[in-house]
């Protein structure tokens, strides 16, 4: 039964991206950022303290047509490989199910937690190849040395499953009992009728193939678990080429490692994020997902790869500080704000909305609105910070997190405006900060 007396699926009236414009130049813009900084993370490229040798046609060197891609083999055999074999493991590794946040409709999706087993497998899997190849490891070498071209791939696999998401977004669903169809539960954002915008935005909230929760699958699995792989075959190819181990790629892949694992082994905490509960799955999640995040997050090892630094002991240990300071932020004030959705916390101070729910501004949420985005930022600026300062390359990922967490905390303040009217007034005069506190 509905839980409102309102429409299920009612119409989108604003645009995102400053409307169409700015869609297609996402569309097309982040795609190229995307090739273009793998093209420039290499050796060539770099001259320390500036881009001197820097050529605009260089940029597309060794990149091949189109149709060369679309139609070949290997790459697409190697990523599919991937991406499926994840998928299978999804389904079949032994986990526990939780519900998700209440839709529209009144129903509660089932989500399988088995992000150990996942994690434990994929482990496991590189310790038997590293015994069977006596080290060689051949799939992380191809791996290293295809990486612009599986980024292509993989931003031609994003467009093509967005166009199948968006079509299957108009297909009924069957009712549990068999008899009769029901309509799909759509994204606020993604049902303004206009093609191009509900296809990037993504129309359907909930996509799923059978019992795989697509959305929530490819938000874990393929592109965050390919960083983690990337990272590992930029220090296997270094291990290789010197016989040693570098301590700044080994911080930036441990430490990464720890970030992406911490996310997969915790993944029920996305299941009340914004990415799950309110957009849509269309090609800007796909696209970042899958494309983004692995092609570009992984410019810090790619980089000390090919341009080795040693870090001192003073600073590698100020490099682990900061990471721990942002994780303890980003960790504790998620907890506390979890903990406090269960009233296990009833002692901190918070807002009743007219809604009937509770707004928290106390602890960590009553020194800005979005306290674990601020940790989240100083986990990533420990990151670029290993790569020293020959490069502004290197940092992309922070300035880039930082903008996307900007985003985020505009997109969910203007969603609780509209939701909760006066009340949010109220919790802003009490929390005036948005990231940072006493600055943003």
């Amino acid at each position: 039964m509905a839980k409102s007396t309102g429409p299920l699926n009612p119409k989108t009236t604003s645009y995102e991206f400053s409307g169409i414009p700015g869609v297609l130049g996402v569309t097309f813009g982040l795609p190229l950022v995307c090739v273009v900084l793998n093209q420039m993370i290499r050796r060539d490229y770099f001259i320390v303290g500036a881009f001197s040798n820097f050529d605009v046609a260089e940029l597309w060197n060794h990149i091949k047509p189109l149709k060369w891609y679309l139609t070949n083999r290997e790459l697409w055999t190697y990523y599919l490989a991937w991406f499926g074999g994840l998928a299978l493991f999804d389904v079949v590794l032994p986990g526990r199910t939780m519900e998700g946040v209440e839709l529209r409709d009144g129903t509660k999706l089932p989500y399988k937690i088995n992000g150990l087993a996942l994690t434990s497998t994929l482990l496991a899997t590189l310790c038997i190849r590293w015994q069977l190849t006596n080290g060689e490891m051949p799939e992380l070498q191809y791996l290293y040395n295809n990486q612009t071209d599986l980024c292509i791939i993989v931003i031609i696999f994003s467009f093509i499953m967005s166009l199948f998401l968006y079509g299957a977004s108009f297909i009924p669903l069957a009712n549990k009992n068999g008899h009769g169809t029901r309509e799909r539960v759509l994204s606020v954002s993604g049902n303004s009728k206009n093609i191009v915008y509900d296809w990037f935005i993504g129309r359907e909230l909930n996509p799923r193939l059978g019992p795989l929760d697509l959305k929530m699958f490819c938000e874990l699995r393929p592109g965050l678990l390919l960083w983690f792989l990337i990272n590992v075959a930029c220090l296997h190819h270094y291990y290789l080429q010197t016989g040693k181990v570098n301590n700044a790629i080994l911080f930036v892949t441990l430490a990464e490692g720890f970030y992406i694992f911490d996310g997969v082994l915790n993944e029920e905490g996305v299941l009340t994020m914004m990415d799950i509960t309110t957009d849509g799955f269309g090609y800007m999640l796909a696209f970042g997902d899958l494309a983004l995040v692995p092609f570009t997050y992984t410019l810090q090892a790619r980089y000390l790869t090919v341009s080795p630094i040693n870090l001192s002991r003073p600073y590698l240990a100020f490099l682990v500080a900061t990471m721990s300071l942002g994780y303890y932020i980003f960790h504790s004030a998620n907890k506390q704000k979890s903990d406090f959705r269960h009233g296990k916390l009833p002692h901190l101070k918070s807002i009743d909305t007219k809604r009937g729910t509770k707004l928290l501004c106390d602890g960590w949420w009553g020194m800005s609105q979005h306290m674990n985005y601020f940790g989240d930022w100083l986990i990533s600026l420990s990151w670029c910070l290993a790569t020293g300062f020959q490069t502004p390359l290197t940092y992309y990922y922070s300035l880039y997190f930082a903008t996307l967490l900007i985003h985020r905390q505009k997109r969910d303040e203007h969603l609780c405006k509209i939701k909760y009217g006066d009340d949010w007034q109220r919790y802003e005069s009490k929390v005036p900060y948005k990231i940072v506190p006493y600055v943003y």
